[in-house]
């Protein structure tokens, strides 16, 4: 039996390499002479450089850097063997985890420091950037990021002559299709999940709004309303608008480096997770990716996660299986302890393996 395992970090709480080696451990309980692969995941988000240098064999860079508070920090983006790509996940220096609960304040966050990353790779020779939208703290429409490459605005004017990413392509990694204003926009949607209050909400869609308009008018073009443009807090816009960026799925991007579709080709049963399944699982997420590839090879795909919710339309959409972690968990104890949610993901992965076996 060949069983796949491309499970998605549990954020705050297990890495993809760890929520594997956990499963990993469940399927050889029952099968230990089942082949089984794992594929360290991403969908843009945390975790994504990790999984990407996996996928190439590459290494990683650490160079100074600073968090969203513009304090000084170091900062890692993953490198492909031969020094060409590079991969920036915004959240490594942008990210919600690197502020205390009170200091979030997405009118003060910057993304000046994700800039720093791309810099980096673009002076030390890099032809291409994936840039992973996600997990950001901030929502400053990219503006923090695009000082730190080089283009300059002063309220009124802007001036992009001497921005680092000429002649680069850079593609922006992301499974979110917001546009950057609107009830759907990086302000309304996202900014109270990084500790706007709803004042701050209007201050920063008036802000946003402002900024898409100089940008309009200076590049004689509107991408503002395209999918992905409120992605990381209005990163998504900043890059398809001063580096001409492909917006595409961080998922797909990762499957298609590790070959996916061929390592799936004769396996029985493919695993995925995160950390919450729910309806927005079937928004372009991770495990809907993995689900829909194996689909397609005629491979059931196994759906596990620490929360669950709308699990019939999860199965309706094309999981063979939809597992809460922590059914058979001790309620006492803190599944949110790395600890503890690798014994829970072992002891139901041991579980979908045997009734799988039992079932055909």
């Amino acid at each position: 039996m060949k069983v796949v395992l491309a499970i998605d970090s549990f954020k705050g709480c297990l890495s993809s390499v760890d929520a594997e080696r956990a499963a990993a451990c469940g399927v050889r309980q029952v099968m230990p002479h089942a082949q089984v692969v794992c594929l360290p995941m991403s969908d843009g988000g945390e975790g994504m450089t990790a999984a990407f240098v996996a996928a190439m064999r590459g290494t990683t860079v650490t160079v100074p850097t600073h968090d969203p508070l513009m304090r000084p920090i170091m900062a890692t983006y993953g490198l492909s063997p031969d020094g060409a790509t590079a991969i920036v996940e915004s959240a490594a220096a942008s990210g919600l985890l690197l502020l205390a609960s009170h200091e979030r304040n997405p009118l003060v966050a910057t993304s000046y420091g994700t800039g720093e990353l791309m810099a980096h790779a673009a002076r030390s020779g890099c032809r291409r950037i994936i840039v992973g939208l996600g997990g950001t703290a901030t929502s400053d429409a990219g503006r923090g990021m695009l000082e730190a490459l080089g283009v300059k605005c002063n309220g009124t004017t802007i001036d992009d002559s001497q921005c680092v990413l000429r002649g680069i392509k850079v593609v922006a990694a992301s499974d979110v299709s917001n546009p950057l204003c609107g009830p759907l926009g990086a302000a309304r949607m996202f900014a109270p999940q990084k500790g706007a209050t709803p004042a701050m909400v209007e201050q920063l869609e008036t802000r946003t709004m402002q900024f898409a308009q100089l940008t309009a008018a200076h590049l004689h073009r509107d991408v503002s309303t395209r999918p992905g443009a409120g992605a990381a807090g209005g990163i998504g816009f900043a890059l398809m608008a001063y580096a001409d960026a492909t917006i595409t799925s961080g998922t797909d991007v990762l499957l298609d480096l590790l070959n996916f579709d061929k390592v799936i080709d004769d396996a029985n049963l493919v695993i995925t997770g995160e950390g919450s399944a729910d309806a927005q699982t079937l928004l372009g997420k991770l495990p809907h990716g993995v689900m829909r590839r194996a689909k397609r090879h005629g491979v059931p795909t196994a759906l596990i996660a620490g929360k669950v919710s709308r699990r019939e339309q999860l199965l309706e959409a094309g999981f063979h299986s939809v597992t809460c972690i922590n059914d058979f968990a001790d309620i006492s104890e803190n599944c949110m302890e790395p600890e503890v949610a690798m014994r829970n993901i072992t002891t139901t992965t041991a579980r979908l393996v045997a009734e799988y076996r039992q079932n055909g």
